[in-house]
């Protein structure tokens, strides 16, 4: 497997931050060679990808007709450019600024499918251009590196000057797996490796790979902590979510959602490392209680810092206590708990602290808002603002919904109290 790079005049790294946020939205073609645009019948938009931006601010839909982002709090919608004939099935944000790597889907692709186009909206032209051999699954960002994961291969990119530089294989990855952490100390990806229910993680400044053998079954969904220091895992079968020291592979912490075979959609870690949210294909987004001990100031007082706080690391050869909390384990544990070393795993996991039960309509994606909240984002076009509470737990109360885009799914009546 092969690529080719191309760029114009160079690639900078972004220095300006928010103009996407401040930017009033529009309808443009121009700038992608494209007939003047017409697009002003929602319901004819298909929503091809949604996709939350590095500190979960803004999320970005890919459309059958261009591309939108959104803002989160307050909710609006803070940029578009519309295309009568040109769907995004990739659209990745680069935090709040003026590059996103585009991708071309749906029937009317804008860019072929195997192309990865670096994209300024301030200059409005692509600043550089990725080709391979095949399909491109999934694209990451980080201030100094480009990711392109293939079905079978991941490339790494120093996004200066687009030279590569690193290439991983991977066992078949359809979907695309892979995540990077975001605070500039780190450098740390994650992605499957070469064997079932194995993840690969690469500490890149560190230079040292570390293989996680996570899941007897093959690997659905992975994220990281912002500093890369912890990775959530889910496998196909969908009952166990499980967390992993990502320096010597510990496994930290088990929770389950569930007994029944589920598709894991997506997992979320709060900035503060406290709370774990996930979402599957039974329409509830299930909420967990973390053990994990997070060092500096009190977990509250960091919430809208949008970075996660230190972790406490120890070695694999000394305890692993300062790593876990003992007075967080409000997640509800089976009361035969004490037998675990008898009974089957089933009777140690944890069970969610707190759930949301959404339409079984659509696939949704999740993610952690300020003030003890969850936010979810619908492929049927829909956004939730979720409020849970933080002691007593349970159901989570709907504080907030929007209709952001108009699809040919159309959303049940609400089953929350």
């Amino acid at each position: 497997m092969s690529s080719t790079v191309s760029t114009s005049c160079g690639v900078h790294p972004p220095m300006r931050l928010n103009s996407l946020e401040s930017a009033p939205s529009q309808t443009t073609s121009a700038a992608f060679g494209q007939p003047e645009s017409d697009v002003n019948d929602a319901e004819q938009t298909e929503l091809l990808s949604v996709s939350w931006n590095q500190d979960y601010g803004c999320f970005s839909a890919g459309t059958s007709h261009g591309f939108r982002i959104y803002n989160c709090n307050p909710f609006k919608e803070t940029f578009r450019r519309d295309l009568k004939s040109g769907g995004f099935g990739i659209v990745e944000m680069l935090f709040r600024c003026n590059i996103l790597a585009l991708v071309g889907g749906g029937a009317n692709p804008q860019y072929p499918p195997n192309k990865v186009m670096i994209w300024d909206d301030h200059q409005s032209r692509c600043i550089g251009e990725f080709a391979f051999r095949s399909d491109v699954r999934g694209v990451k960002l980080r201030r100094d590196r480009i990711v392109v994961v293939l079905e079978h291969k991941i490339y790494v990119y120093n996004f200066t000057d687009l030279k590569l530089l690193n290439q991983i294989e991977t066992l078949a990855n359809p979907k695309g797996l892979c995540c990077l952490s975001h605070q500039s100390n780190t450098s740390v990806l994650a992605c499957p490796g070469m064997r079932r229910g194995e993840v690969r993680v690469e500490h890149f400044g560190l230079k040292v790979t570390k293989f996680i053998s996570a899941h007897e079954s093959s690997i659905a969904c992975l994220t990281l902590t912002m500093d890369g220091l912890l990775l959530a895992t889910a496998s196909v079968k969908g009952t166990l979510i499980r967390i992993f020291n990502t320096m010597d592979g510990t496994r930290l912490q088990e929770v389950r959602r569930g007994v029944d075979k589920a598709e894991i959609y997506s997992i979320s870690l709060s900035p503060t490392v406290q709370w774990l949210a996930a979402s599957s294909d039974k329409g509830t987004v299930h909420l967990f209680c973390l053990k994990v001990r997070v060092s500096g100031e009190d977990a509250s007082s960091q919430t809208t810092s949008g970075q996660a706080p230190g972790m406490v690391h120890q070695n694999s050869s000394t305890s692993l206590d300062a790593l876990i909390s003992p007075n967080m384990g409000a997640n509800a544990s089976s009361s035969l708990s004490f037998m675990r070393g008898v009974l089957p795993k089933y009777f140690s996991s944890e069970w969610s602290f707190a759930q949301f039960h959404l339409p079984e309509v659509t696939r949704y994606i999740v993610a952690f808002g300020s003030q003890n909240t969850v936010m979810v984002v619908g492929m049927d076009g829909s956004f939730y603002r979720l409020r849970f509470d933080p002691v007593n737990g349970g159901e989570m109360e709907q504080q907030e919904y929007v209709r952001y885009l108009k699809t040919d799914i159309h959303r049940p009546r609400s089953t929350t109290t």
